[in-house]
């Protein structure tokens, strides 16, 4: 039997689910619950809930040490547990409404460091695609497991996280042997991506510091590792509205690329990707930031953990720590740590916001948390006390290069060995993301997008319905 292509939100209808017809938007929260895998929470994909509310918090100073605020989007209320659905299924939305892609024909590749491999395997099944994630072997153990859960196959390639030319090899590979069929969604170079965070994620920003009042209800710096960047990319939409503030990556001190065109492993999940990528508009970004794996699992372990969480009720409402400590992961330790770098680099103030991302939760890190505890101890409250001060409370703006001008042609040109020499991409191209230009014709490709799934889900009313259970 012939499989329908499966169409759920538009980009505007993800950055605003109230204009989603009412009826599918009542069933689809229904079945966020009662059946996470059924095709409707498609449009469950966006930073709100059934009241609209942004999913977010404010880590206060008396955590932080620095008079700012930083204000963190959690996404372990999104499909799939990470925010990382948003561009697989963009990214698959988009090649399918332009007949790139058919389910009756391809089979999709989506290589990935862990949450976009996840999003990819949940997306695929729920728009009716056999898929299969290409991961690198030594990311956490649940990584593995939830991508296999949702229908979706794995191949493991050598390496950790900032492997990502083996996971390319492989898809070329896969690609070579059977070239009509398999289609390779790239995260690292598909615009889905780039337009996900720039329209859905920066605009979800922008709206959150208005609706809620929060500090000067303006947005001094968006702090956020990079991997795929993608969610950076957020920091491109934050500068049309508020164009003093500063776009700063995050990446590993293990391997830091962008910073010191260095390479190395290291354990930040889903960051660190040891190569600049075709998505990532560098010459927008004010600077680079780098930060150690090891501080991020450690807090992280003291966050969730429950006699770290003891000892951070001391000095912070204790609500709000239970709140927090199922909605971290290690990259949003990172993203936070960052934060505090940048806001004592540029001598933030009181009420000015710093933005940041808890891409996903502990629920992908327990193994990881236990290896912790194999490697150190059980966690102590003078060990808890000691990772605060010295990762949060006393911590140094250091390992921190401002993006002047050479910086910046400095990140752009590490393009060209990845793109240029390895992927195909052109010279011209490259020498086109210079300007401004190139990334806001990107951006405005949405309209264009939004029309077109309007389309389609019109001329497709029926059969979308019957799949949807309206």
């Amino acid at each position: 039997m012939k499989k329908a292509t499966v169409i759920g939100p538009n980009y505007e209808e993800m950055l605003h689910p109230w204009k989603v017809d009412r009826k599918i938007r009542e069933r689809a929260f229904k079945m966020k619950t009662e059946d996470p895998l059924h095709p409707i929470n498609l449009y469950n994909i966006n930073w709100r809930d059934e009241n609209d509310k942004i999913y977010y918090f404010v880590l206060p100073p008396e955590l932080t040490g620095i008079k700012a605020n930083i204000v963190v989007m959690y996404a372990n209320d999104f499909p799939s547990g990470s925010h990382k659905v948003g561009p697989t299924y963009s990214v698959l939305m988009e090649k399918a409404i332009t007949g790139e892609v058919d389910p009756n024909v391809n089979k999709l590749i989506w290589p990935s460091t862990g949450n976009y491999g996840i999003g990819g395997a949940w997306v695929s099944s729920r728009m009716k695609y056999d898929s299969l994630v290409i991961l690198p072997e030594l990311m956490s153990n649940e990584r593995f497991e939830v991508i296999e859960s949702y229908g979706g196959s794995v191949i493991r390639t050598p390496g950790c996280e900032s492997n990502v030319k083996e996971i390319y090899d492989k898809s070329k590979e896969l690609k070579a042997e059977n070239p009509e069929v398999v289609k390779v969604l790239n995260q690292f170079e598909a615009f889905g991506n780039y337009r996900f965070h720039e329209y859905v994620t920066g605009n979800t920003m922008v709206e959150l510091v208005s609706e809620e009042n929060i500090g000067n209800n303006g947005i001094a710096a968006v702090v956020l590792t990079v991997g795929s960047a993608g969610t950076i990319a957020a920091g491109d939409r934050v500068k049309k509205y508020f164009p003093n503030a500063k776009i700063v990556a995050g990446e590993p001190i293990q391997c830091p690329t962008l910073s010191l065109n260095g390479y190395g492993g290291h354990d930040i999940q889903g960051i660190g990707d040891k190569h600049v990528t075709w998505i990532h508009n560098v010459m927008n970004n004010d600077g680079v930031v780098q930060i150690d794996d090891m501080d991020c699992k450690k807090m992280l372990q003291v966050f969730t953990n429950e006699v770290g969480k003891d000892y951070l009720k001391e000095f912070v409402d204790p609500e709000l720590i239970d709140f927090i400590s199922d909605k971290m992961g290690i990259s949003t330790i990172a993203n936070i740590i960052g934060a505090i770098k940048t806001a004592k680099y540029y001598d933030l103030k009181e009420n000015e916001n710093i933005m940041v991302v808890a891409t996903d939760s502990i629920d992908r890190y327990n193994s990881v948390m236990k290896d912790m505890t194999d490697e150190f101890g059980e966690l102590t409250r003078e060990m808890a006390v000691s990772r605060y001060e010295r990762i949060f409370k006393y911590l140094e703006p250091s390992y921190f290069f401002e993006g002047d001008m050479d910086n910046r042609k400095r990140w752009h040109n590490l393009k060209y060995y990845t793109w240029v020499e390895q992927q195909g991409k052109t010279v011209e191209e490259l020498n086109e993301q210079k300007y401004q230009d190139y990334w806001y014709e990107k951006s405005n490709e949405v309209e264009k997008i939004n029309e077109l799934v309007t389309k389609y889900k019109e001329e497709h009313k029926e059969s979308l319905n019957e799949i949807m259970g309206i």
